[in-house]
């Protein structure tokens, strides 16, 4: 089993969505659908959580707000754009930008806790994944470089290489 820690009712929740989200976005060889599940596994705690922990409070105010485009006043847009989705969409310009590939279909500006749902959290995943060309990453085998593009760093990359491991031997 690749992620032992999901139980059956999350796995049958998910299993459409990351089945069209791995065809629409090319995730179409075992390598890349390894990668790809392995990276989202650790994203989201083993299909636990599809919203970041933190209250977003650190994206409220400062540099690192002003990077993610939310506003540099204390308004609480760090906490209504915290990250959501089975690859975290931090920040009001990443949820503008998905908005505008989905033709403001969700209104996400309004309304960012429908990234949550099952379907809107997976394709989230699987349009950043696109949008960072991470099928070359996943064909050249590069965890690092995938994990680097997606935490800005190596956070849980040992766990992130675990998950790999055990799908690359259910897949390949």
């Amino acid at each position: 089993m690749i992620v032992p820690f999901a139980s059956i009712g999350t796995i049958n929740k998910i299993i459409n969505p990351l089945n069209e989200v791995m065809q629409r976005f090319c995730i179409n060889t075992t390598l890349r659908a390894a990668h790809f599940i392995a990276q989202i596994a650790h994203e989201t705690g083993s299909f636990v959580y599809v919203k970041e922990i933190a209250s977003g409070a650190a994206y409220d105010t400062g540099r690192l707000a002003a990077k993610l485009g939310n506003t540099p006043a204390a308004d609480g847009d760090g906490q209504k754009y915290k990250g959501r989705g089975d690859i975290q969409l931090t920040g009001r310009s990443n949820y503008e930008m998905f908005d505008k590939f989905t033709g403001g279909k969700y209104d996400l500006l309004n309304h960012p806790e429908r990234v949550e749902e099952p379907d809107l959290a997976m394709l989230v995943a699987g349009w950043y994944w696109n949008n960072k060309n991470l099928n070359a990453l996943a064909d050249k085998d590069d965890i690092d470089g995938i994990t680097h593009t997606i935490n800005g760093g190596v956070n849980g990359l040992n766990e992130r290489k675990a998950f790999l491991l055990r799908a690359k031997k259910v897949l390949l």
